[in-house]
């Protein structure tokens, strides 16, 4: 709830913590929305609403509750066109798999040097939605069978399994996906507007490049 607050600059209160996150005076922030897929119930467009309900559903105290992204927007975009570009990637690689997202716009105080820093922030849900709207399970159980297609106990009667996930959301190689899909979308705009510039998603090393990020 805190990181929806923060990103959002809102103020929100979590029924399971009991606390309440206020960052109404915090500026940069130019837009925020929720987007939903088409099985989510609407009521979740509303953030306080949303958020409270994914704490809810999570029993363990250590459990992770969003998947969250930092993005760069262009500064050789307008405002509109990396807005535009950021939702229709968000909307394409998370909400049509099936992702509730909460999506934050953020242009803060130009950095030293005076090179401006806009960019956006993702929360994304980690539980599937079951086609009812309710949440699905993060994992299910993959019993182990004997040759004889009966499960098989432990030492302590209890029968085996393996946690499978049930989506690939954690997967790195969803995440290397991820990020190609975003060069890729940023590169076609660069394109579209004849700009002789390009980005990669892969790091320096991987590029062959013997530089130092800045």
């Amino acid at each position: 709830m805190a990181s929806a607050a923060y990103r959002a600059g809102e103020r929100l209160y979590s029924s399971y913590y009991g606390e309440v996150s206020d960052y109404t005076k915090k500026g940069g922030v130019i837009a925020s929305e929720i987007m939903l897929p088409p099985h989510a119930p609407e009521i979740y467009l509303d953030r306080a609403t949303l958020w409270n309900a994914v704490e809810s559903c999570e029993k363990h105290p250590k459990a992770q509750l969003a998947y969250s992204f930092d993005i760069a927007m262009q500064n050789e975009l307008t405002l509109e066109e990396n807005m535009e570009l950021a939702r229709k990637f968000v909307q394409e690689q998370f909400v049509a798999k099936g992702m509730i997202a909460d999506l934050a716009f953020h242009s803060p105080e130009k950095e030293d040097g005076g090179i401006p820093n806009p960019h956006f922030h993702v929360m994304t849900t980690m539980r599937p939605l079951n086609p009812d709207g309710t949440w699905g399970q993060k994992q299910r159980r993959e019993y182990l069978l004997d040759e004889d297609g009966n499960r098989i106990r432990d030492k302590n009667g209890d029968y085996v399994f393996n946690a499978v996930h049930t989506t690939d959301w954690h997967e790195p190689e969803t995440l290397e996906h991820w990020r190609e899909q975003w060069a890729a979308a940023v590169n076609t705009k660069f394109e579209e507007k004849g700009l002789d510039v390009r980005i990669d998603h892969r790091s320096y090393v991987r590029q062959g490049l013997d530089l130092i990020p800045t």
